[in-house]
């Protein structure tokens, strides 16, 4: 979908930008996920595939990000932790959903929609730390609460464990 500000049709280097925590889900659900989009031909930038060795990874992910018709957001239960994740997801949010209005695929891996938004569970103890490293930068860590608040609100995925088993045993 093209901006309304622009005349000129946007060229895709990506069709979609996954956005994941790697200790959660890289080598269980977005493996799964990343392989069945490309086998359907979805142009797709995953990190490991795509950056670079010697290379600095927040440039380049935020290009990514730009350059991609939509982003697929998995929050799993330690997202929040990560600071570079926050990052991705308020760039998405920002610069994707808002500015461009592109669409975002939510997927709540096994976390409910009401712990993002409400910022519960792991993601409490995920702020609570960020708020101790970030004291001098509040505005960062208030940008990545907004974020969160903003994706919890958009129709996605739910899996639980039980469900995550019954997808792929469909779709394989």
């Amino acid at each position: 979908m093209a901006s309304s500000a622009s005349s000129t049709p946007t060229i895709w280097t990506h069709d979609a930008f996954l956005s994941f925590r790697g200790e959660d889900t890289r080598t269980s659900f977005t493996d799964h996920l990343y392989l069945a989009l490309i086998q359907k031909g979805i142009r797709t930038f995953r990190d490991e595939e795509n950056l670079k060795r010697g290379k600095s990874i927040g440039p380049v992910l935020l290009k990514a990000i730009e350059e991609s018709r939509f982003a697929v957001v998995i929050l799993s239960e330690d997202y929040a932790s990560s600071g570079w994740c926050l990052d991705e997801l308020a760039h998405i949010i920002v610069e994707c959903k808002k500015e461009k209005e592109r669409e975002i695929f939510p997927v709540f891996y096994h976390i409910k929609p009401s712990e993002v938004r409400n910022q519960t569970g792991n993601f409490s103890q995920a702020f609570a730390k960020h708020e101790e490293n970030f004291k001098g930068n509040m505005e960062k860590v208030d940008k990545w609460r907004k974020a969160l608040g903003e994706i919890a609100d958009i129709r996605g995925w739910v899996l639980d464990k039980d469900r995550e088993q019954l997808l792929f045993t469909v779709y394989s």
